[in-house]
């Protein structure tokens, strides 16, 4: 299977490679104008759905915008074609790093962290042998966009993950993977031109969502100005600021709800642009990526079409699919604009642990993605679909308390019969809050499981570079 796999991963590369190459001859006998026209005359694939509202034409070659917290797509515009990245590639960078250390763990500057920097590379003037904090390196990477950083940031994680730089990578590519993704390939962890180094608008949305559920990432994303102070070689300070435009007051191009982002540019992927919005009722990620027209003005046109066209819809109280039990989450939803209504709605589950009964379900519109949610499936469902006979996890409980019994007390009918009322709320009471706490523990069961099966698989990948564990430095 994994010699199938890498066979697979060289033809896509040599086809990608001729594909792209193909793109560029075509490019050449257009000028600059003509080919930025072309690109804007391009219809969003989401225009062609009937009944959904019209949005904007932008300059990225592709495009897209997604609710980070349903995974809702919006907006489309090629947003599953192949393109290389740029400096976005520091946001998987980011995820990665921040779901595999800690803020004051350290990262050491090797010599082959700085050395591979060519003039004109975006760097904050690292030298072999210094050390910061993983909270100071990820302001350098993801504010000033340093290079030299990333890697760093990449060679030092790898290690506290019983490896070195490339389990890093691995473990990039391994994460895109169980995100989703369905076209990403990571061969550094900066974003550095490499023809078998891309991803997709798409799959960079489901990236940006997933790193902006850390509340250290949102921190820095949104901080305008951060000052590194004097390191154990260097007596002095190194102050950068934000690149993202749209976060800076006063800016022509800044916009009231943007809470970070990251721009990108090489000359083979042009401009790319990720960008986060919250107007306090939406959260929304933005991607353009291959955008030679006004990147800003693009992704400002695409959040004003989204948060004037569509709303949420709360699942709880809609009709459930079949083989549904509940919502993991009371306040779940789908996005949908006016005039779609939720029984228009198809549904796909997907049963993520047929011995806990849990799963996702995922609601469609004309195929369009709306929204996903976490569900408690039926017994009976997971035992159609996969054959597994679930023992029920909650039973409920009756009670005699308000029964006709002589107990010797007394008390007048109605006395008893308000006791027994009283008691068996009591009983449901703590019987919810027995299935809560349960849901609680169960989803940090399976975040713990995810780490453990990561840990497992890249400690397995690291004593195949390398059979002989003396050499590894540990995490102390």
């Amino acid at each position: 299977m994994r010699s199938y796999r890498r066979t697979a991963a060289a033809v896509l590369a040599v086809s990608m490679t001729v594909l792209l190459a193909a793109d560029v001859h075509a490019d050449d006998t257009m000028t600059y104008e003509e080919a930025l026209q072309a690109a804007y005359d391009i219809v969003p694939d989401t225009n062609n759905i009937r009944g959904w509202p019209q949005g904007p034409h932008v300059y990225g070659n592709s495009a897209v915008v997604v609710d980070m917290d349903s995974g809702a797509v919006l907006y489309g515009k090629k947003a599953d074609e192949r393109h290389y990245p740029a400096s976005i590639t520091k946001l998987m960078t980011a995820l990665v790093a921040l779901e595999n250390s800690e803020p004051d763990d350290e990262v050491l500057f090797s010599q082959d962290s700085v050395s591979f920097l060519e003039y004109g590379d975006a760097s904050i003037g690292m030298t072999p042998g210094e050390i910061l904090s993983m909270n100071d390196a990820m302001y350098g990477m993801l504010l000033a966009s340093a290079n030299e950083v990333s890697y760093a940031i990449a060679e030092s994680v790898g290690k506290l993950m019983g490896g070195d730089y490339n389990t890093f990578l691995q473990a990039m590519n391994d994460r895109a993977e169980e995100l989703g993704c369905t076209d990403s390939h990571w061969m550094n962890a900066n974003g550095l031109h490499n023809d078998q180094h891309y991803t997709t608008a798409h799959d960079m949305a489901r990236i940006a969502s997933a790193v902006y559920q850390f509340e250290e990432f949102r921190t820095v994303t949104q901080t305008l100005n951060y000052t590194i102070g004097p390191t154990n070689l260097v007596g002095e300070s190194r102050t950068f600021q934000q690149n993202h435009k749209m976060l800076w007051p006063g800016n022509p191009n800044y916009y009231e709800y943007c809470t970070g982002g990251k721009t990108g540019y090489t000359d083979q992927s042009r401009t790319t642009l990720v960008t986060m919005a919250d107007n306090g009722n939406m959260r929304l990620v933005a991607v353009l990526l291959q955008d030679d027209g006004d990147v800003y003005a693009d992704t400002r046109a695409m959040f004003d079409y989204v948060y004037s066209n569509f709303s949420k819809v709360q699942l709880k109280g809609q009709p459930k699919a079949e083989g549904i039990s509940s919502y993991e989450d009371d306040a779940a939803y789908v996005v949908l604009p006016a005039g779609i209504d939720f029984s228009s709605l198809d549904s796909e589950i997907t049963i993520t642990d047929k011995k806990e009964g849990t799963g996702k379900v995922t609601y469609f519109y004309e195929g369009q993605d709306v929204g996903s949610a976490d569900v408690v499936l039926t017994p009976e469902y997971v035992k159609e679909q996969t054959g597994y006979d679930i023992t029920p996890r909650i039973t409920e409980k009756g009670s005699a308390l308000a029964g006709g019994s002589e107990d010797g007390t007394g008390l007048p009918l109605p006395v008893k019969i308000l006791i027994g009322t009283g008691a068996a709320a009591a009983v449901l009471f703590l019987a919810f809050c027995a299935w809560v706490r349960y849901l609680y523990i169960k989803k940090k069961k399976r975040r713990m499981a995810m780490a453990r099966r990561r840990r497992r698989r890249y400690a397995r990948y690291a004593m195949e570079r390398d059979p002989h564990p003396s050499r590894r430095r540990r995490r102390r």
